[in-house]
């Protein structure tokens, strides 16, 4: 009887993992005699080759990494200069010169690696060169040197590619944005990333800013309990940060947005950037042209110019208008969706706006509600119940007088001008149809106009969130009544049993 073939996979994983063991064994062999530069320069060349073949690049990294940690530990590759006084040429010094020419090469290599077209690769090879960075810091190549700045600028500009998408590498390195010092050496060297005398291509300001939203941080990260990587900070300089941050921000704002990006850099300014800025007022109208774009961009846009409404005071001519125009069918398949809600909840929470506007926003959403999704009408039924108690003499609108028929409503759902879309002279025939909406939960909301108003608003955080799937798993959880089908208790599926009165009348076989 012939034996099995043994699977390609599981023999390349033994392949690797004999590969792993015997770099290793020529890495211990180097470190025990250093001056035998023919093993180093064998799993450099291994290490170059796999790199090249985008073969798997892990077992020739192991072995460069354990050796060069070892080697700045021992401060093998430390070279003492005194001031004022020559370098003496030795056998020692020259060994110490090769050894850093060799770690200035192989680093240049690993930062290479982390273009590898294989994640778990360029993974491991992000994670050596920040190994490498943190024990450099710890034992620096000279007594005066002292965070390896120009490597870790090596390293991040390798995470800046102009020709593929790199946020899955990117939020890896987010992993060591935990640590203060981390965070403020990429500061330093952040602005000096940033293009200022061509414009990039979308590509690279797509990565550029998930790296800046990387290295970007809250109030709250000064205030939780230091933690460093290699150099432990006596005080994090937050003015020199934000300045930087500052000088950044200033020179990607000039850069040229498409969509992908743009979003990308509004959500990042609302998240992240804005509390950092010295003079946010100047975003007014950067805020002002994103308003007028529309989608998911005139919804992000739209919160920020809350904020400056909110924290600086400043005033936008026609925010209502801009608000109303937002509430169109589309809005019910965006992301941003519940964002809207909230933010037009915020802006509509002033008891002292015109009824006429609060009308017309009120007859917006009532007539959207018709055509959208089951979650999505419990939350404007909510919204508009919200409305009508802020403003109680809207209560007109449930049972107007002069409302006149559907077919002659004479809200006019094109105007774009709230005011003038005659909300007041209309009435909710929308929520009074959607009590015959064939889900329960949906036309209980909708009876809100048929009884008393509670005596507080209701909540919406608790209904923004809500899916379709909530929804199905909420009818299905129901426990309701069983109900009689049958006179008699079927004894059988076709057969005639004595007292069934269908086999009586049908014979089915």
């Amino acid at each position: 009887m012939s034996s099995s073939p043994v699977p390609a996979a599981s023999s390349q994983a033994n392949t690797t993992k004999h590969l792993t063991k015997q770099l290793k064994a020529r890495a211990v062999q180097f470190l025990d005699a250093p001056r035998n530069g023919a093993l180093l320069e064998e799993i450099v060349a291994s290490f170059k080759d796999s790199c090249a073949r985008m073969a798997s690049i892990h077992p020739s990294l192991l072995a460069l990494e354990l050796i060069f940690t070892e080697l700045l530990r021992r401060n093998e590759m430390r070279i003492e200069v005194q001031p004022l006084k020559p370098v003496e040429e030795s056998a020692e010094l020259g060994h110490k010169q090769w050894l850093q020419s060799q770690y200035k090469e192989v680093f240049s290599a690993i930062v290479e690696g982390c273009g590898h077209e294989r994640p778990t690769e360029s993974a491991l090879a992000l994670a050596t060169a920040m190994k490498l960075i943190a024990a450099e810091c710890q034992s620096p190549l000279e007594p005066t040197a002292g965070f390896p700045l120009a490597k870790l600028k090596h390293l991040l500009q390798s995470l800046l590619p102009s020709d593929r998408p790199n946020a899955n590498l990117i939020s890896r390195f987010q992993e060591y944005t935990v640590h203060q010092d981390v965070v403020y050496f990429c500061w330093k060297v952040m602005p000096s990333l940033a293009p200022k005398e061509f414009a990039p291509n979308s590509q690279f300001v797509q990565n550029f800013l998930a790296l800046f939203s990387a290295v970007c941080f809250g109030k709250e990260f000064l205030e939780e309990t230091p933690c460093f990587l290699c150099i432990e900070l006596q005080q994090m300089d937050y003015a020199y940060i934000r300045k930087h941050i500052n000088k950044t921000w200033s020179c990607i704002m000039n850069w040229k947005h498409d969509e992908v990006s743009h979003r990308q850099l509004l959500v990042l300014l609302l998240e992240k950037v804005l509390i950092h800025l010295d003079k946010p007022v100047l975003l007014t109208d950067f805020l002002m042209d994103s308003l007028d774009v529309g989608g998911a961009i005139s919804l992000l846009a739209l919160q920020g110019i809350f904020v400056l409404i909110q924290q600086h005071n400043l005033t936008y001519p026609n925010i209502y208008e801009k608000l109303y125009s937002m509430f169109e069918p589309e809005i019910f398949h965006a992301k941003f969706k519940a964002r809207l809600f909230y933010l037009a909840d915020i802006f509509l929470s002033s008891s002292h706006l015109p009824e006429g506007l609060v009308a017309a926003f009120v007859k917006r959403l009532a007539r959207l509600a018709l055509i959208a999704p089951p979650q999505d009408i419990v939350i404007i039924l909510r919204f508009i119940g919200n409305l009508i108690m802020r403003h109680p003499a809207l209560k007109r609108l449930i049972f107007h007088p002069n409302g006149g028929e559907v077919s002659q409503d004479p809200f006019i759902m094109d105007e774009r001008d709230p005011i003038k879309s005659n909300a007041l002279d209309s009435s909710l025939w929308e929520v009074a149809t959607l009590q015959s909406h064939v889900l329960p939960s949906v036309a209980t909301a909708a009876r809100f106009i048929s009884n008393p108003f509670p005596s507080v608003e209701w909540d919406l955080a608790s209904v923004l969130e809500i899916n379709e799937n909530d929804i199905f798993d909420k009818e299905i959880s129901k426990k309701s009544k069983e109900f009689a089908l049958n006179l008699e208790r079927p004894a059988s599926m076709f057969l005639y049993c004595g007292g069934e009165k269908s086999s009586q009348y049908w014979k089915l076989f």
